[in-house]
């Protein structure tokens, strides 16, 4: 399976990376890619806790299992606007 990662904002500064092609077991989770772009990347590591999640543009949680040609967004926590 393969998927296509987008890394956006403090994760595309800290990876050096703005997106790639990630390669995984039939059945892998929106986790189990987090697990492999720590490892790749290890600053990521402090920003784990925080990262928002999308796959085909829908948020999700780490469970949700991938699809072939899936396409996987990590992002930081969006803050602002005003009342």
């Amino acid at each position: 399976m393969r998927v296509r990662v987008r890394l956006f904002a403090t994760y595309r500064e800290v990876s050096g990376v703005r997106q790639l092609t990630w390669s995984g077991k039939d059945g892998a989770t929106v986790g189990q890619l987090v697990d492999e772009m720590v490892r790749r990347f290890p600053r990521l590591e402090g920003y784990r806790e925080t990262m928002l999640l999308a796959v085909n543009e829908a948020f999700v949680d780490p469970s949700t299992r991938l699809r072939d040609g899936d396409e996987v967004a990590l992002m930081p926590p969006v803050s602002g606007g005003s009342a």
